[in-house]
């Protein structure tokens, strides 16, 4: 079948859903795969590389879509390149389901079969495809790298000849895929951390990486992690006393990094203003939660807000920023996904019995299906 690549326009999204290695691999397959012309330079990959991988590239959007069977993104396309997809094709990204459920009837309307890869189960077959892991991988390291960059001191306990230099005190708080990964990088980087989380698998994680955990231990916690491994909403009194405490360990951090996350919900409040206020200037919150209303009031979007000397910043999308790596690791999510949406002799062809195939199909035949969207 034939697979377009197209470029992104989202603004300040520099991926690309396909590398020349994954390009190699699709036509090996049988599949023929054109990308439209600038696809990767974002991500630092010229168009003479997917060319030399075999690659067809095409100089707009209606060229490279013209007869494809599969259409591979990594943002929702828009309605420009909407209007030129071939009805009946099918089409893979990260599609912002719940953020833009008006997208989805777009889609629908467009005749696409849309798989979202924010739908794909987190199962052990599907952990090579969980777009979502690689990509939260990637924003916790970046996390404190940017943190780093704003914090105006060093991180590592430097001593020197004029003086010892204190580390810098790391706070993650949520300690999911981004949040280990944060914290790791923070270790690395010589900073002395600690992490919270309401699920209580993660203390040993947070403590396996060296970090201290801190958090309210009673028997609400106990039983605060549903079974696909998402924290549970906590009761009023539970967060009160957990922000208590939270408040009181804030006031002595450097760098406070927040990831809580649960699909389809506005993000939870972890860092309220009088949090921000109490930590002294020059300390730094970054907030991966900005796009869904943040984990801290103060944050925006896409901004670095400064609040009596400390630095609440609110990028949005922090893989991005590494988009060479995660551009290669979104690819092979795709590549990894492919054999469930091929049927014989290389056609699209999705295998509808199979239940990752199920929990990601959003639109088919003209029509909204996934159970979650459907009625909304």
């Amino acid at each position: 079948m034939r697979i377009a690549i197209l470029k992104e326009r989202k603004v300040g999204d520099m991926r690309v859903a396909a590398t020349p290695d994954t390009v190699r691999r699709m036509i090996a397959l049988g599949h023929t795969v054109t990308v439209e012309t600038g696809a990767g330079v974002g991500a630092g990959v010229r168009d003479a590389d997917y060319a030399s991988a075999g690659a067809l590239v095409a100089e707009d959007v209606v060229s490279t879509l013209r007869q494809a069977a599969l259409i591979l993104k990594v943002r929702a396309p828009g309605e420009d390149e909407l209007r030129a997809c071939p009805s009946g094709a099918g089409l893979v990204g990260l599609l912002e389901p719940y953020a833009d459920r008006a997208s989805a009837l777009a889609f629908a309307g467009a005749g696409l079969t849309a798989f979202a890869m924010e739908f794909i189960p987190r199962i052990t077959r599907a952990q090579s495809m969980d777009a979502l892991s690689s990509q939260a991988n990637l924003a916790g390291y970046r996390s404190v790298i940017e943190g780093a960059a704003l914090y105006g001191r060093v991180l590592p306990m430097m001593m020197t000849a004029a003086g010892t230099v204190a580390a810098a005190k790391v706070f993650v708080m949520g300690a999911g895929v981004a949040g280990l990964q944060a914290i790791a990088t923070a270790r690395r980087l010589g900073g002395v951390v600690s992490a919270t989380d309401v699920r209580p698998a993660s203390k040993e994680q947070v403590a396996s990486l060296g970090a201290k955990f801190i958090a309210v231990e009673d028997d609400e916690f106990k039983a605060a992690e549903t079974a696909a491994g998402y924290a549970k909403p906590m009761s009023v009194e539970y967060q009160a006393k957990q922000a208590e405490l939270i408040a009181s360990h804030i006031v002595k951090q450097d760098i406070v990094i927040t990831t809580a996350l649960i699909p389809g919900r506005p993000a939870p409040t972890l860092v309220t203003e009088a949090m921000v206020r109490s930590m002294r200037p020059g300390s730094v919150v970054v907030d991966l939660a900005s796009a869904q209303g943040g984990n801290c009031p103060l944050s925006k979007p896409d901004e670095v807000v400064e609040i009596d000397g400390v630095k609440v910043v609110g990028f949005t999308n922090l893989p991005s920023r590494v988009a060479a790596d995660a551009s290669a690791l979104y690819a092979k999510n795709i590549l990894a996904l492919l054999p469930l949406l091929t049927g014989d002799g290389a056609t699209f062809q999705p295998k509808w019995d199979d239940e990752i195939v199920k929990a990601a199909a959003l639109t088919h035949q003209g029509a909204v299906i996934h159970p979650s969207l459907k009625d909304a």
